[in-house]
């Protein structure tokens, strides 16, 4: 069902790979919603992924860029404006990528080069997109910008390693560029902290499975999916959310504000029950 929410703004969604990222799914939903978007990704991920089948189903274009390049971002504002006959009313930086975990490297054993680029491509890309259009004034005012994080910027969470750092960092940017970007222009800037969700990326992470499902255990309402977050980040593209600035606004069921749920404390007691039962059978 749609609202019209964003009937006539234009946006640039950064990521979407295929039909499992959250990237893919916030760019159908802006769609539906009426708004006209361009898409981008690196040349090698619009190989790989399917994103040309979306830029058809959205009627637009897709302009490769890599996040990281400076010069890449500037043609890419660039085409995208020309392309959409105007500046942009929201971005979505939907990136992350740690060379570390795919290449098995352990938190405590990093590359420190490979840690740099996670950084980089992780989270000093929003800040090189922020940046390109602030120089250019591509965000019309009262534009939106999220980006997606995840709650391991605040918790530590076995397995996801750098990106941890790099998605702190991320919510720093947030927070100091949507300070700057809202006292000149009342552009807002907010990161969405989402549910472990199965897409192409975090399936790299370690004992990614067993994460969702303890996840899910966790939240009160349950984890939360990929389509359910698109419809969030919507609201937060409309003006319904104008004064929404500067924030990580949690959007994982709950599991955020939760210590111990009755369905996790179940599990654990059985995993216990059964310990101390295989531990009577060794002494015997």
């Amino acid at each position: 069902m749609s609202y019209n929410l964003l009937k006539g703004k234009r946006g640039l969604i950064f990521g979407a790979l295929n039909e499992k990222s959250i990237g893919w799914k916030i760019a159908e939903k802006a769609c539906e919603e009426g708004a006209s978007i361009v898409l981008t990704n690196t040349p090698v991920s619009i190989r790989l992924g399917q994103i040309d089948e979306l830029a058809e189903k959205c009627n637009t274009i897709v302009v490769p860029a890599d996040a990281t390049k400076v010069s890449e971002l500037d043609n890419l504002i660039e085409k995208a404006t020309k392309h959409l006959d105007g500046n942009l009313d929201f971005v979505l930086h939907s990136i992350g990528m740690s060379p570390n975990v795919r290449k098995g490297r352990t938190y405590d054993d990093l590359d420190y080069n490979l840690l740099s680029q996670t950084l980089d491509i992780s989270a000093i890309s929003l800040h090189k997109i922020l940046q390109i259009c602030r120089k250019r004034d591509a965000i019309n005012e009262w534009g939106s910008v999220v980006a997606l994080s995840y709650v391991a910027a605040q918790r530590t969470l076995y397995g996801y390693n750098d990106m941890a750092d790099a998605k702190a960092l991320l919510e720093s940017i947030v927070r100091s560029f949507g300070y700057i970007y809202g006292r000149e222009k009342n552009i807002r800037i907010n990161t969405v902290s989402q549910s472990p969700t199965l897409t192409t990326a975090g399936s790299g992470i370690m004992g990614f499975d067993n994460l969702m499902d303890f996840a899910d255990r966790m939240s009160p309402l349950g984890n939360a999916t990929a389509e359910e977050c698109a419809d969030y980040v919507i609201t937060l593209f409309s003006d319904l959310t104008r004064k929404v600035t500067m924030q990580n606004l949690y959007h994982d069921g709950g599991y955020a504000s939760m210590g111990m749920s009755f369905r996790a404390m179940k599990i654990y007691n059985e995993g216990l029950e059964y310990r101390d039962v295989q531990s009577d059978k060794s002494h015997k």
